[in-house]
């Protein structure tokens, strides 16, 4: 029997319960976390002042010793530049700006073609610095202490706002999962990781695993198998192998027009899902924040069942 899929007339109540329960917990989380992350930004723009003699030495010797400092210096220009902008303007690619980032030199380059694309790279921010965050670059001078300080928290301040969100989004799910996992305990379920090798229905009864992959048909019986990523995967402490396990996957949101660009991704995962295992999966949303009623019923509609994690007491529902 579903859970709340067939119950919309407790949707709107269920929803501003959730939003309720979202904003409190980002009220005392988020703080914390834009603190946190602006004090590990300072110090990366610090060091990223450094290693560039306070901007004045911007080349590719430079960024090729220190890649890692290419995020801070997309957000010392002006305008700030997202990756895809900083590819394009050097005519160069996402991904080899996103090794950069990552401390990595794309391996595959000569290193006539390694010099070429640092070159452009360097040469796009050098043009592009923002000379009213650095006054010492357009006056030819050595900035001051309080100057360098200065501008390291603007540019701090930019890039906390470009990951403040994942790191809230990540925390989110983090919690959800506990909150998850001690429910289960609770219920003398042990979290124990399955096997890569092992099928997913030879699942050990009374255990669980969190992110776990599944390896699922791509597109046709001849087509080729894919990993999809699930959240939560539990084996009934009832279950006569071969079974397949519950699989939950735990949303949250802190606003209602993102989940509704991305509710097409559950369901893309539930097809996927019955395609190679049958029917009768059981594949339920754990979810917390922004759910309105266009997301509710879509994916009702595509046969997703969810639980709030407000009255996460309903997935006992599941017969765990």
């Amino acid at each position: 029997m579903p859970i709340n899929a067939d119950k919309p007339h407790l949707w709107k109540a269920d929803t501003r319960a959730s939003v309720d329960q979202f904003n409190q917990w980002f009220m005392l989380f988020a703080p914390k976390a834009y603190r946190e992350t602006r004090k590990e930004s300072i110090k990366h723009v610090e060091e990223g002042l450094t290693v560039t003699n306070d901007l004045t030495k911007l080349d590719p010797a430079t960024i090729k010793a220190h890649p890692g400092i290419l995020q801070m210096l997309r957000m010392a220009t002006c305008p700030p530049l997202a990756r895809d902008r900083l590819s394009g303007l050097a005519d160069s690619s996402k991904s080899f700006v996103g090794s950069l980032e990552k401390s990595k030199i794309p391996p595959q380059l000569s290193q006539a073609q390694l010099e070429a694309h640092l070159a452009k790279i360097s040469g796009v921010i050098t043009k592009m610095l923002d000379v009213d965050i650095f006054p010492w670059l357009g006056e030819n001078r050595r900035p001051t202490e309080e100057e360098r300080y200065r501008s390291s928290t603007i540019v701090a301040d930019r890039l906390c706002g470009a990951v403040a969100e994942p790191i809230v989004r990540n925390a989110q799910e983090k919690r959800q999962l506990a909150h998850l996992e001690n429910r289960l305990v609770g219920k003398k379920y042990k979290l124990k990781a399955h096997p890569p090798a092992s099928p997913i229905t030879a699942m050990e009864p009374g255990t669980f695993a969190f992110r776990l992959n599944v390896l699922v048909k791509w597109h046709g019986a001849d087509a080729k198998a894919v990993r999809i990523p699930v959240d939560a995967v539990i084996q009934p402490h009832n279950a006569k192998l071969p079974q397949m396990p519950l699989l939950i996957e735990a949303k949250s949101a802190g606003d209602f027009t993102n989940v509704n660009k991305r509710r097409k991704e559950e369901a893309t995962k539930i097809n996927q899902l019955k395609a190679t295992f049958g029917k009768d999966v059981v594949f339920v949303l754990l979810l917390c924040g922004y759910f309105d009623a266009a997301y509710l019923g879509y994916e009702a509609a595509e046969g997703i069942d969810w639980v709030w994690e407000h009255r996460i007491e309903d997935i006992d529902q599941l017969g765990i």
